[in-house]
């Protein structure tokens, strides 16, 4: 299950529901606004509280093209729905987690962008190429803005894959397996797909060839490599949602 926009999981319905922890008020939250907002904010990320009489304070985010703006009550419910403690130390880590996962602005996009795969949809049946902004040990995906011309998307996706060649990956052989991970930011895995050839090359230096090699690729997981058979056996014993593809096929599969 992946992280909420405030780095939490949602709890299991059920009889633990009782022992829920206490909801998060919104004095508190905004007290922890007032002193973290100022030491995450920079020349080009705008934070800030605004009153807006008989309607209450909403938190304002600008960075770039991207302007958020979003109740503080609102944002308390939705940190206390997904269990966020409502202590000071809860929501200082709640409020930095849901900034730190704000839109990616093109302008970000073009300067850092790396390539790397994930779903295209909520079905979970297939992949295509996505560019993602790396923030500490988090990733988030571009969204281009309705302003993004098409000549700017060919040069974001363009950088984002000589990026991808870059990014330091681990390949750990399993028997007939191949796994290549990725040691904090686990959607970055996938980056080495944008040169198959590279990867079959590095596999063979471990000594395991793979001249048939299919992936088997989980977003946000380690990709995993193999001979056809072996791919297929894997993808049929996980519980998770996966795509298997002959190497081949990889660098042609559509931008997101």
């Amino acid at each position: 299950m992946s992280p909420g926009p405030f780095g939490t999981t949602t709890a299991p319905r059920g009889l633990l529901q009782r022992f829920r922890a206490a909801p998060v008020d919104v004095a508190d939250l905004h007290d922890v606004a007032v002193q973290l907002l100022p030491r995450l904010a920079s020349a080009r990320l705008h934070l800030g509280l605004v009153r807006r009489p008989g309607a209450g304070t909403v938190l304002h985010v600008e960075e770039d093209e991207r302007v958020q703006r979003v109740a503080l009550t609102d944002l308390a419910d939705d940190m206390s729905r997904a269990g966020v403690p409502g202590t000071a130390a809860g929501i200082t880590a709640a409020l930095r987690s849901w900034v730190e996962r704000r839109p990616v602005t093109d302008a970000a996009a073009a300067a850092s962008g790396i390539a790397v795969l994930d779903w295209v949809d909520r079905s979970e049946t297939a992949v295509g190429w996505s560019v993602v902004v790396v923030r500490g040990d988090l990733a988030v995906a571009w969204v281009p803005s309705p302003a993004a011309r098409t000549a700017e998307l060919h040069r974001v996706r363009s950088a984002s894959t000589g990026r991808a060649h870059e990014v330091p990956l681990q390949v750990r052989v399993e028997g007939p397996l191949a796994l290549f991970s990725h040691r904090t930011v686990p959607v970055l895995a996938s980056a080495a797909l944008v040169a198959p050839e590279l990867m079959l090359q590095r596999i063979a230096t471990t000594g395991l060839a793979l001249p048939d090699m299919h992936v088997v690729v989980t977003p946000h997981r380690p990709v995993a490599c193999a001979d056809p058979g072996v791919a297929r056996r894997l993808a049929g014993q996980t519980s998770e949602a996966s795509v298997t593809l002959p190497w081949r096929s990889v660098v042609d599969l559509p931008w997101l």
